[in-house]
């Protein structure tokens, strides 16, 4: 197993300290389990998008690929313009 150093907010170290009391276990075990419950919560967020994906381009009217030509399309419909009041 590998070593890592992060510094934490002061809150969350005490949190963690607190529950590794309390369960009376390592402080890097709590670390670990927490992580681990990080990575499981991105596998949520691609089920959700999964659900939506055939909804995805479904809207008529937008650029084909507006990621790449965002400059050029904001420009085009005036976005950011002083406009008259």
């Amino acid at each position: 197993m590998k070593t890592l150093t992060v510094r934490l907010p002061t809150p969350l170290v005490a949190e963690i300290e607190a529950e590794a009391r309390e369960r009376q276990i390592p402080k890097s075990d709590v670390v670990r389990e927490r992580l681990s419950a990080a990575g499981g919560r991105r596998g949520e967020r691609r089920a959700s998008l999964d659900a939506i994906a055939d909804l995805v381009g479904s809207v008529n009217g937008l650029p084909a690929d507006l990621g790449a030509r965002r400059k050029a399309y904001l420009k085009k419909t005036g976005y950011g313009r002083n406009r008259a009041r």
